[in-house]
């Protein structure tokens, strides 16, 4: 065979090949509508907003919860920092939230108002109707789901569970190459950041497998360390350059929001870049992260909550297609009491599913 034709046909197969990686990689999206959902800023609870451009949102029924949290957050009654993606298959919806409630400290006998003690994960098959599993970290090792052996136990990041007191703001991506012990490939990646006083000194990014009928999780494995509190972390996989990119805030130092690149889901993960960030609030606290992009478009937009200012701002900003070069941050349109929360694709017919289960009402 003609050597000049095989080396084309070989360099065609692996462009394709990395083609059909990045399209892969991570939460399938669909549809050109978008929905908003996020923790209410008026309090405890999840909500919906709905847009048919992704610039222009509407509440649904006003921004009220479209769950009961105290139902399914069964440890504090409150889900925040919502987090909501599609399965890998495109079967059904995945949600993560922080199971707190902070206006409630007195009535739940926590020392700490910021205090809390586990996550939620949530499966749905129409985004109206959620079933939730808590896992509540005081427990320890008898949550997870890989602590049969005596070698599973020595693996555990802490001596004592019984003085976590933070588990916030988990989040979801699908890790196609993860490989479970019996063989199984494939399982979502849950990133979170922890705290346990009685053993380290601040935040720090940890992450678990959850399996497929995401009622379970791997003990928590540390992400990384640099050294200072980390929290809100936000993962996207980016085709324009083939590596993982994490949005975080640096609890501490310089305000903003900060980028890390690293080749690995798992790391090892690089301190952020302190050149090219999000800095337009200067001196003011920002945080709740989320990256998303437009339907055909391989820019970005990068949503966060900046909560120094009264009332608080929750705007959106630009990136170029390799969530850099950071540009023009405005407020979100139409949503009365946004806060942390996330941005997912949907079809019409999910967002005509949606307003009518939901009807668009404003407060």
């Amino acid at each position: 065979m003609n050597i000049t034709r095989i080396i084309p046909l070989i360099a065609l197969m692996c462009v394709n090949n990395l083609s059909i990686f990045a399209q892969s990689v991570g939460n399938p999206q669909k549809g050109g509508n978008y929905l908003y959902c996020h923790m209410s800023g008026r309090g405890q609870w999840t909500a919906y907003a709905v847009s048919r451009d992704g610039v222009v949102f509407h509440d649904l029924i006003g921004g009220d919860s479209i769950f009961s949290s105290k139902a399914l957050a069964k440890i504090e009654g409150g889900t925040r920092d919502a987090y909501i993606c599609r399965k890998h298959d495109m079967s059904g919806y995945l949600m993560v939230t922080t199971d707190m409630n902070n206006a409630a400290t007195k009535r739940l006998g926590k020392k700490e108002a910021w205090d809390n003690y586990g996550i939620d994960l949530l499966t749905s098959d129409d985004l109206i109707h959620w079933k939730s599993t808590t896992f509540d970290f005081r427990k320890g090792l008898e949550i997870f789901s890989d602590t049969k052996t005596k070698e599973d136990r020595e693996r555990s990041v802490y001596k004592d569970w019984t003085t976590i007191n933070r588990v916030w703001a988990p989040q979801i991506f699908w890790d196609s190459e993860y490989k479970w012990p019996d063989g199984r490939k494939g399982g979502y990646f849950i990133y979170y950041s922890l705290w346990n006083r009685g053993e380290e000194a601040y935040d720090r990014m940890y992450y678990s497998y959850a399996d497929e009928s995401f009622t379970t999780l791997t003990q928590p494995q540390l992400l990384f360390d640099w050294g200072y509190a980390t929290i809100d972390a936000d993962i996207n996989y980016l085709p324009a350059d083939r590596q993982y990119h994490m949005m975080i805030k640096k609890e501490g130092g310089k305000p903003g929001l900060f980028t890390s690149t690293c080749s690995s889901l798992t790391g090892k993960w690089p301190e952020p870049d302190s050149t090219d960030y999000v800095n337009f609030e200067g001196k003011k606290k920002c945080e709740g992260v989320s990256a998303f992009q437009l339907e055909g478009d391989s820019t970005w937009h990068i949503a966060y909550i900046e909560y120094s200012s009264r009332p608080r701002n929750y705007r959106i900003c630009k990136a170029d297609k390799f969530m850099r070069n950071f540009s023009e941050p405005n407020n979100i349109i139409g949503v009365a009491s946004p806060q942390h929360g996330s941005f997912m694709r949907i079809t019409d017919e999910e967002y005509e599913r949606l307003v009518k289960a939901f009807p668009i009402t404003s407060k």
